[in-house]
C-alpha cells in the first residue's frame, strides 16, 4: 500500500459534524491534551536552552538536562503526567502534538518570519489531530480505515465513534479507485460549530481538468464595485459587513455590559451564563459575515477560472489602504 507522499494527487476535504454531548466532551479532552503536550514541549525546550547556557559541569544540571531530554516523547510524557493515560485520549493525538511542535521549529528555520514556537493559550477554539490507519488492509479506501465513511451521512472516528456529517463527501464516495486518508483534524470554532478536515491522496485526479476556452481577461479591484473586468463588466460589492454592522454593534455593547457586570460581581466569564449566551450570539454574527464573504469569493473566482484560460489582476496592497480611515472599511 502506497503512503500519502507516494501518491500523485492530494485533496483537502472539510465537512460539518454534529457530535453529541458525550462526543463533545471527548473532543474537548483531546484538544486540551494536545494543547498541554505542545506547551510542555515549548517549556522543556526553553528550560533546556537556559540550562545549556551554564558552562559549569554541575551534576544537578546535567541530570536535569537528561531528564528533560527523555521526556520529549509521547510515551515518556504520558508516564510523567498520569492524566494523559485517560482512555478517552487518542494516542495519535499526543504524537501529532509533538510532531506539530517539531514542524513549527522547521518552519522557523526555513522562514524566520513565522517566529519560534510559542505557548498555545486557552480559547473557545478546540483543535486536535489524529491519523487514519489501515491495519490488515491491502487497498486504502474511504470506507475501510480507522477513520472511514459508513455512508453519505456518517463517519467513524477513533475514540469518538459515529458522527453525523454534512458536506461534499458524497461525490468522493462514488470513486472506486484507491483513495487514502491521511491526517484528520477535528475543530470547534468560537460559534460552537464542529468541523472535520481530512487530507486525501490518490493516483487518480479528484477534479477533472477544465477545457481550454482560448479567452483571457484582466480584472481591476476597487472600492465602489468589487471588480471591473477588461471587457467592461462590473461585479457589485455585496457589502455584507455594512448590512449587519448595526446588529453587531448592538450585540457587542450588550456583551461588554455583561462582561463588566460579571467582573464587578467577581464571577469568571467562563461560568457566566448570560455572558456566554451573548458571546455566542456575537460569534454567530461574525461567522455569518465570514461565510457569506467566502461563498461570494468562491463563486466569483470559480466563474472567472472556468470561463478563461488566463486571468490577470493588479497587485493591490490592502494593508496600505487600511491606513486610510476613509477606505479601511471598504
Amino acid at each position: 500500500m502506497k503512503s500519502m507522499a507516494q501518491m500523485k494527487y492530494h485533496y483537502g476535504l472539510k465537512v460539518r459534524i454534529y457530535p453529541s454531548d458525550r462526543q463533545k466532551k471527548i473532543i474537548k479532552i483531546n484538544s486540551d491534551a494536545s494543547r498541554f503536550i505542545y506547551n510542555e514541549m515549548v517549556a522543556i525546550n526553553k528550560e533546556l536552552w537556559r540550562l545549556k547556557q551554564v558552562k559549569l559541569p554541575i551534576d544537578t544540571i546535567q541530570n536535569r538536562i537528561e531528564q528533560l531530554e527523555l521526556r520529549q516523547s509521547a510515551k515518556q510524557m504520558s508516564n510523567h503526567f498520569q492524566f494523559l493515560e485517560d482512555k478517552r485520549i487518542d494516542s495519535l493525538t499526543k504524537a501529532n502534538a509533538i510532531q506539530n511542535y517539531h514542524k513549527a521549529w522547521n518552519a522557523f528555520r526555513k522562514v524566520h518570519a513565522t517566529g519560534v514556537p510559542k505557548f498555545h493559550r486557552k480559547s473557545y477554539h478546540w483543535r486536535y489531530q489524529t491519523n487514519c490507519q489501515y491495519p490488515g488492509q491491502k487497498t486504502a479506501l474511504l470506507t475501510n480505515g480507522t477513520v472511514c465513511f459508513l455512508d453519505n451521512s456518517h463517519v467513524k472516528v477513533p475514540k469518538i465513534g459515529l458522527l453525523r456529517v454534512a458536506g461534499s463527501q458524497a461525490r468522493l464516495l462514488k470513486r472506486i479507485c484507491e483513495t487514502r486518508i491521511g491526517t484528520v483534524t477535528l475543530t470547534k470554532d468560537s460559534a460552537d460549530r464542529f468541523f472535520l478536515s481530512m487530507q486525501l491522496a490518490s493516483d487518480t485526479p479528484f477534479v477533472n481538468w477544465p477545457q481550454n476556452t482560448g479567452k483571457q481577461i484582466g480584472i481591476d479591484l476597487n472600492t465602489e464595485n468589487f471588480l471591473t473586468t477588461s471587457n467592461g463588466d462590473t461585479v457589485a460589492n455585496p457589502r455584507y459587513y455594512r448590512i449587519i454592522k448595526g446588529r453587531l454593534a448592538k450585540a457587542q455593547r450588550i456583551l461588554s455590559r455583561r462582561a463588566r457586570r460579571a467582573k464587578q460581581e467577581h464571577r469568571p466569564l467562563r461560568t457566566s451564563k448570560n455572558y456566554q449566551k451573548q458571546r455566542l450570539l456575537v460569534a454567530k454574527l461574525h461567522a455569518q459575515v465570514f461565510e457569506r464573504r467566502r461563498d461570494f469569493l468562491h463563486n466569483v473566482s470559480t466563474t472567472l477560472i472556468k470561463n478563461h484560460d488566463f486571468v490577470a489582476a493588479e497587485e493591490l496592497r490592502s494593508k496600505n489602504m487600511l491606513k486610510n480611515h476613509a477606505l479601511a472599511m471598504s
